[in-house]
């Protein structure tokens, strides 16, 4: 991994070059302003995308930002997933110690991405920019770069920029800035984009109702970050520690690992309900089942921000709960799913959220129990794959308590055979395939790009 000379590369651009192109082979970078051994959860999406494109006729390149720079718990088990032949380039960023003017790493590292991505470009080694948001402030490199010399670039949202989430509600707050400021600068980001992409096609719907030129002046596509199953190989999980709980004590272990969203408190709530009503059916059986989150606290990094324990307070099911609030390295939570009795799936009421945890879930080989919107893609492969249950949420729609009661009893206690699970269903989802899509996605924009420069 190497870093930018940031004078060197602010050099004003030349024309670029014919690039791989003579080989047959064309270069992605892809912006990625976190990445391993960063433990946030966007990573994955370059570092899985990055595994297969090569195979379908893009090499990717990753312009990242040097560890050093990152605020999170770093995850040195999960930068041993990354090829070692990849292309990473570490870039430095503005310091957050010993004053912390400026969080987002994005903004921190934006004079050095444009500084490398200005430099790409000039050795002839950039034939397409692929930026991934958040930090949706990188999403306006490409137009930065754009205004200088037309390039083709695309953004690919893992999730959306501009929409109302409850703290944004609060006028001029942190949040309710930050939405102001998105819907300010999306606009102007997108302006030139020849490609839109996202995890889910409800991302970048918004996007397109706002900017309605990209319709015909971009192309768009979804793809999920697809799971890979290489991450499951026992070399890589088999001797790290599972630290909440003993797989040998003689209890049922109900695992949730990920992020508990704004609009997810509802189904939180709605879950503690049903264990709660679990508890008064059957308080023998429910009494041996423990449920663990991770990552589920109101900050990555912080160790005491519970989420999910004062939810389960109001409830009375406190001593059935343990919450590790903060983000859990990544490997250590697929070895905790993997030993786990089940896996909890928990969405969120908006029909744009596809929970890409799904399909890591399924690949522990446990029972499944999601909590998922009606639109989700997830709903139909689930349920065709035999791999879990789904309850279904929405903005005025929550399952029952006596529903929920009536699923984790399935889930504990029902029969589950992961030889019976049809994979071959969970095939469209892995990130081979969300690789492919991808490079199709990028050839198409390739082409259009090339057309609309001729014709100009």
């Amino acid at each position: 991994m190497s870093s930018v000379d940031l004078a060197a590369a602010l050099k004003t651009p030349s024309a670029p070059s014919a690039g791989s192109r003579s080989s047959g082979m064309r270069n992605v970078v892809i912006v990625a302003p976190h990445f391993p051994p960063s433990n946030l959860a966007g990573v994955h999406r370059a570092r899985l995308l990055s595994q297969h494109l090569e195979e379908f006729g893009w090499r990717p390149i990753i312009l990242t930002t040097h560890w050093k720079h990152y605020e999170e718990q770093l995850d040195w088990k999960l930068a041993k997933l990354v090829d070692p032949s990849l292309e990473v380039i570490s870039t430095p960023a503005l310091p957050t110690k010993p004053i912390r003017i400026v969080g987002d790493i994005g903004v921190r590292a934006l004079p050095w991405h444009l500084a490398t991505l200005r430099r790409l470009r000039r050795e002839g080694r950039m034939d397409f920019l692929l930026i991934t948001v958040p930090s949706f402030y990188s999403a306006i490199l490409g137009q930065l770069l754009y205004r200088e010399q037309p390039l083709p670039f695309g953004i690919d949202y893992i999730d959306p920029w501009v929409h109302v989430w409850p703290e944004a509600e609060v006028k001029f707050s942190k949040a309710w800035v930050s939405m102001k400021l998105g819907e300010i600068l999306e606009p102007w980001a997108v302006r030139n984009a020849s490609l839109i992409t996202a995890v889910a096609p409800g991302y970048y719907e918004g996007v397109l109702i706002r900017n309605p030129q990209l319709t015909t002046s971009a192309v768009t596509a979804a793809m999920p970050y697809g799971f890979s199953t290489q991450d499951f190989n026992p070399q890589h999980i088999e001797n790290v520690p599972v630290t909440l709980f003993d797989p040998m004590d003689g209890r049922k272990h109900i695992v949730y690992a990920g992020a508990l969203l704004p609009k997810a408190h509802g189904v939180m709530d709605r879950l503690m309900s049903g264990i709660a009503l679990w508890m008064q059916r059957a308080p023998e059986l429910a009494s041996k089942v423990r449920f663990h989150f991770i990552g589920t606290g109101k900050s990555p990094i912080d160790p005491k921000g519970n989420n999910v324990l004062p939810i389960a307070a109001r409830h009375g099911v406190q001593d059935l709960v343990t919450e590790h609030p903060h983000r859990m390295n990544y490997l250590n939570v697929l070895a905790h799913i993997g030993r786990s009795t089940g896996v909890l799936v928990i969405g969120s009421t908006e029909a744009h959220y596809t929970p890409s945890k799904v399909f890591q879930a399924v690949q522990s080989r446990r029972p499944v129990l999601a909590f998922l919107h009606a639109e989700s893609t997830a709903v139909d492969v689930l349920r065709e794959s035999g791999a879990g249950k789904s309850l279904l949420v929405g903005e005025t729609r929550l399952p029952t308590s006596e529903d929920v009661a009536d699923a984790l009893h399935d889930m504990v206690w029902g029969p589950y055979d992961p030889n019976a699970v049809n994979w071959n269903a969970f095939e469209a989802f892995s990130s081979r395939s969300s690789a492919k899509q991808m490079a199709a996605s990028l050839d198409e924009a390739s082409r259009q790009w090339e057309s609309q420069m001729v014709d100009q």
